[in-house]
């Protein structure tokens, strides 16, 4: 099964260091191919936190999530939930 989910980032910085580290780890504990694209860019491996650093992206930026295999719906629900949160609100 394959879904796909566009998503507003919500942390105040982007995607830097820690929030991307989040979502990384988070695409490759889900055990389950997940792939991150900005705009109508060329979709990145969630999974790599450097792929998703790479991608540049900034608050307020939409980005693109397909996830196939077992679960896939809820696996962008976790994955949405964490590009939505504010991860920068406590260091600002």
């Amino acid at each position: 099964m394959t879904a796909t989910r566009t998503v507003r980032i919500g942390s105040s910085h982007g995607l830097h260091a820690r929030p991307a580290k989040l979502f990384a780890q988070a695409a490759k504990d889900s055990g389950i191919a997940v792939m991150i694209a900005k705009d109508s860019g060329k979709p990145v491996n969630a999974a790599s936190i450097l792929g998703v650093i790479a991608l540049a992206v900034e608050h307020g930026d939409y980005v693109t999530l397909t996830a196939d295999g077992e679960g896939a719906e809820n696996v962008l629900d976790t994955l949405t939930e964490l590009l939505t949160t504010d991860h920068d609100q406590d260091s600002a």
